[in-house]
């Protein structure tokens, strides 16, 4: 659902009266919507594509409704779900009772890390202690490294220029517990091995889900697409509170013109009292004026890393887990998503395969002769169940990459210019590039713009 574009007004006394243009339709730009409309501006939300939700979206192939992406979000993402709970769709993600990842390894083996109901570490001691995809001994070596993480401030910059994987190697880990444990983790939370991953970024993601607290890595699966979980949810929200959404809306430039700016499109111009530019970093680079001083020489080396998602449809149930983690094998996550995706026979599961510079460019034919013979040396009854259906999606620029040094070239949310203002996961929101990461950003972003509009300073 689509709304016209009303004409200018004039700017007067109420918030009604202030114009904020959003660009950008991810969840960044829609928390930042939301949280403006709440304060009652008049907001606008430009989407240059036909849909909704940024890069993360769902569409419809052979019957099926497709999460782009499989993601999943922790306890400890407390923006995120707040968001939900706001939005009236929190009833879409299913949270565990208690963290529990089941692990698989090739050759029928099972293991799984669970938490207990004791305090931070603790929790984890016997998680750990029962691990059996590692030997005793390197049981032992992962203890002493995560007491060692532990001690660790992410918000120590020297961090930021270190690998993970160097400081594990320092601190006792070997090619087995970097497989088998330390990279099961990074992969998934920032789509990188522990040699590709900055030691602040990693030392973050650590502590605040694992070390810190006993609930903070309990998992959420969307049981709904994420169209239905938080896009358009948020949509609705904004119609209802008078916001305009737009898509087939490029913005070709943004121009300041004394205390206010034109939002240049095709064939339109719109006339802003702020702007939240929740794009990517190119394009909020392409668009923003030079005077905003976006930092171009450091967003440009920020790169980007692929995510690439394997879906597979089985005539009939092969297993009954809703989701795993895989060691030693190309499978890294994999996520039963028959439900969300409304089939109603046989069981369709995907494939999550980050940091996946790897299988970018792998023929679809390919990957499903590696996948689904990995799927069958997991699940016997795969061997034996027809694969009716066979499909992949590729996320070129999924995530930027979060190496060593990454932190310190990501850019603030506020510029130079009065008014105008920066969101997305890709800036210094001190959250890794997820979905929490977006809604933060999107939060401060329009806490930057309401007080720039009310003539203070937010800090």
């Amino acid at each position: 659902m689509t709304a016209p574009c009303a004409e200018p007004r004039a700017r007067g006394s109420g918030p009604r009266d202030v114009r904020v243009v959003v660009v950008g339709s991810g969840l960044a730009g829609l928390t930042a919507a939301c949280d403006l409309a709440d304060a009652g501006f008049a907001v606008t939300v430009l989407e240059a594509r036909s849909r909704l939700g940024g890069a993360t979206f769902s569409f419809q192939r052979d019957g099926l409704t497709v999460d782009n992406g499989q993601h999943v979000t922790l306890r400890c993402c407390t923006a995120y779900h707040a968001l939900l709970t706001r939005l009236g769709s929190a009833d879409g993600l299913e949270m565990q009772d208690r963290f529990r990842v089941p692990v698989l390894a090739p050759g029928g083996r099972f293991t799984e890390l669970r938490r207990t109901d004791a305090r931070a570490p603790l929790h984890l001691v016997p998680a750990i202690a029962r691990y059996a995809a590692l030997r005793p001994l390197d049981r032992l070596r992962v203890f002493r490294a995560a007491l060692a993480l532990r001690g660790l401030d992410p918000q120590d910059a020297s961090l930021d220029s270190l690998s993970f994987a160097d400081w594990l190697s320092r601190h006792g880990q070997n090619d087995a517990t970097l497989d088998r444990l330390w990279n099961l983790i990074t992969v998934a939370a920032l789509n990188g091995h522990a040699s590709d991953v900055s030691l602040a970024s990693a030392a973050m993601v650590f502590r605040t889900a694992l070390l810190e607290s006993a609930d903070g890595a309990d998992i959420g699966i969307p049981r709904w697409p994420l169209d239905d979980l938080h896009v358009r949810p948020a949509e609705k929200y904004l119609l209802e509170r008078h916001g305009q959404v737009r898509t087939h809306s490029t913005v070709r430039g943004i121009t300041p013109v004394r205390e206010r700016f034109l939002v240049r499109m095709d064939d339109e111009v719109l006339d802003a009292d702020a702007v939240v530019l929740a794009v990517p970093p190119e394009t909020a680079m392409r668009v923003a004026p030079g005077r905003a001083g976006l930092p171009e020489a450091r967003l440009t080396r920020l790169g980007a890393v692929p995510i690439v998602n394997v879906h597979v449809v089985y005539e009939r149930p092969v297993t009954d887990l809703t989701f795993a983690a895989a060691v030693s094998s190309p499978v890294q996550w994999l996520f039963d998503r028959t439900a969300a995706a409304g089939l109603t026979s046989g069981q369709y599961l995907a494939v999550s395969l980050s940091a996946a510079e790897t299988w970018l460019t792998t023929p679809a034919s390919a990957l499903r002769d590696v996948f689904l013979a990995e799927l069958a040396r997991f699940f016997p009854a795969a061997a034996t169940t027809p694969c009716s259906r066979f499909f992949v999606t590729r996320q070129r620029r999924a995530t930027f990459r979060q190496g060593p040094g990454s932190n310190s070239l990501r850019a603030a949310q506020r510029t130079a210019l009065p008014g105008l203002v920066l969101a997305g996961s890709w800036t210094a929101t001190g959250w890794p590039d997820t979905m929490e990461g977006a809604v933060r950003s999107g939060h401060r972003a329009a806490e930057l713009v309401a007080a720039h509009l009310a003539g203070g300073v937010s800090r």
